[in-house]
């Protein structure tokens, strides 16, 4: 019996991924979640963090996200940003850059909870991004 659900990836300009996986790690407001096959339908917004796709012959795909939301439905995963990068196609600069640009965000007085919750998750996923 197949342990596999549909998964897609997609921002507003391409899919970026569309494939079968075995389980799939997304960082969610209320918490890190793992989907696997026959998961409750849910829909969840995505908080700064790392997707990690475990696919059906074993290999993973990692991305970077900033933001978003998922839906999971009937077997099928949804995860809908402008911001999802592949680890892959990120490069040290970008990574550095976006780092530094978090930190002075971080750094300012008129930040609120929110932001500044958001802001250090970032931070967080951009410290364990080896390229």
């Amino acid at each position: 019996m197949e342990e596999n659900f549909k998964i897609e990836i997609i921002s507003p300009e391409e899919i970026i991924f569309s494939d079968n996986a075995k389980m799939t790690k997304i960082p969610s407001y209320e918490g890190d979640m793992s989907i696997l096959k026959n998961h409750i339908s849910i829909i969840s917004f995505l908080r700064p963090g790392i997707v990690s796709v475990e696919k059906t012959n074993g290999e993973s795909e990692v991305f970077f996200v900033k933001d978003g939301t998922i839906e999971f439905f009937e077997n099928t995963l949804v995860l809908l940003s402008e911001s999802v990068k592949n680890i892959k196609n990120l490069t040290k600069e970008f990574i550095e850059n976006l780092s530094k640009e978090t930190e002075v965000k971080l750094g300012k007085d008129n930040i609120n909870d929110e932001e500044r919750y958001i802001l250090n998750h970032q931070l967080d996923a951009l410290k364990e991004i080896r390229v």
